[in-house]
């Protein structure tokens, strides 16, 4: 597996609370690094507890590792960062999953992966390139999994949002480019679509509709109006 760097988006469980840091477990490397208050939240916060508890499970940016400590923020990370980090998350708790099915042996397979990459990405690669499980598992168990695995695939369905965004203040064109996320399409002048991409159509209208809750929530802050067009399939 790859050393830890600078700028890497990675997922932690929060360990405790002291002071006004936050110590937190580095969950696929299993190292220790800590969160001060300003890297917490923009503004100004009264009670980290209203931001971080023990135990849950958050999305950080590695802000600086020197002599062994690692320096993290909470707020640097984007909403599109974390959404795809929860993704690889929930897809490598799936593959883990379906390893404990095939043998009594996963965790030790699942550990010896790790070394080399990390489950999602490598199973992708096994897919196009079944023999690379041989070097794990035996031939029976790589074919079992690649079958529970292919089983378990569903068609990759999307949905589509169309929105309005007019900012008519000085500057409106700067405003509008605060407020939209990468995932924006321009369609004409003020309208804009947002196109999600999930297994199941429940999964991508909600990821949808919480991108346009934010996006409503920041043209608010940048004094632009919004409003929704139309929602299709």
């Amino acid at each position: 597996m790859s050393e830890l760097e600078e700028g890497q988006i990675v997922l932690c469980t929060v360990k405790k609370i002291v002071g006004t840091t936050v110590f937190v477990n580095i969950d696929e490397y299993d190292k220790e690094g800590t969160i001060i208050t300003s890297e917490i939240a923009p503004g100004r916060i009264r009670n980290l507890r209203d931001y971080v508890t023990p135990n849950k499970k958050i999305a950080c940016k590695i802000l600086k590792i020197e002599k062994g400590h690692i320096a993290l923020s909470l707020r640097r990370v984007t909403a599109k960062e974390k959404r795809e980090l929860n993704d690889n998350y929930k897809k490598e708790k799936s593959l883990a999953a379906a390893l404990k099915t095939i043998s009594e042996d996963s965790e030790k397979i699942i550990s010896k992966i790790k070394e080399k990459s990390n489950l999602t990405d490598f199973f992708e690669e096994a897919s196009e390139n079944p023999k690379l499980l041989e070097k794990f598992m035996s031939k029976k168990e790589a074919e079992k999994i690649l079958k529970i695995i292919r089983e378990k695939k569903e068609k990759e369905v999307s949905v589509k949002k169309t929105f309005s965004l007019t900012c008519e203040e000085g500057e409106g064109i700067e405003k509008i480019k605060k407020v939209l996320p990468e995932e924006t399409t321009y369609i004409s002048a003020g309208n804009f679509s947002l196109k999600i991409k999930d297994k199941n159509y429940k999964d991508a209208n909600y990821k949808a509709d919480k991108l346009l809750e934010e996006i409503e929530n920041k043209a608010k802050q940048q004094k632009c109006v919004f409003s929704i067009e139309k929602q299709t399939k």
